[in-house]
């Protein structure tokens, strides 16, 4: 079978950024099981899956537009420090999460701590920046009805909400 929409794929992957420093990874013997064409990988890599099958290896290079974005500026603020748990240490280059106005969780970068101001990043880390893949498509089949109605892979062990 090949990969194309409403399939299930399960592919091994490593990121980077054009340094060969891997800077993401699939776990070993624990591929990444996606849905095609839901959304759920970024786009340019997506698109650079349909139609392989399983067995086949790919480098993929994927422009910032068709990756995580270029970098918002409206995506850095400066935030009062009394916005933040009172104690908290804060520091440039610390990953903290918050949840946002819809309840999501969303994380982001502290920049900078200026007295009484914190800068603070949303954009995604990898925003702005070109991606470099290598991925093996370890297994594709149909989707069940199941996770077209929910969208996303199961898995084989099922899922529960």
């Amino acid at each position: 079978m090949k990969i194309a929409k409403d399939s299930v794929v399960a592919i091994e992957y490593q990121l980077h950024l054009g340094d060969g420093k891997i800077v993401d990874e699939s776990e070993p013997g624990e591929p990444l099981e996606y849905l095609h064409g839901h959304d759920e990988i970024v786009p340019g890599l997506e698109q650079a899956l349909e139609g392989k099958g399983a067995g086949e290896s790919l480098n993929v290079t994927v422009a910032p537009k068709d990756g995580y974005g270029d970098i918002d500026p409206d995506g850095v603020e400066e935030v009062p420090r009394s916005e933040f748990p009172e104690g908290m240490e804060l520091k440039a280059g610390a990953i903290l999460s918050a949840t946002d106005p819809d309840g999501d969780e969303v994380d982001f970068l502290v920049k900078e701590v200026k007295g009484d101001t914190v800068v603070v990043d949303f954009n995604h880390p990898f925003a702005g920046k070109t991606l470099h893949f290598e991925v093996t498509v370890r297994n594709v089949r149909a989707a069940t009805k199941e996770e077209l109605e929910h969208g996303h892979a199961h898995g084989e062990d099922g899922h529960e909400h």
